[in-house]
């Protein structure tokens, strides 16, 4: 069995909070905020939204 990588996903523009599962075998570019609904892209430096905003990066 496979383990799910799962991360708290934190929105810096209201600071929502929502758990994600990361997916195993590509970066996630964009992520869409569920509660203000901003699109979340990756900081400068960063391969993911997880590696940016969640509270566990992606390898």
């Amino acid at each position: 069995m496979k383990p799910k990588f799962i991360s708290e996903v934190t929105c810096p523009k209201c600071g929502h909070r929502e758990t994600e599962t990361m997916p195993e075998d590509a970066c996630q570019y964009f992520y869409e905020c569920k509660n203000c609904k901003a699109m979340l892209k990756p900081r400068h430096g960063d391969c993911c939204v997880f590696c940016s905003y969640g509270d566990t990066p992606s390898g």
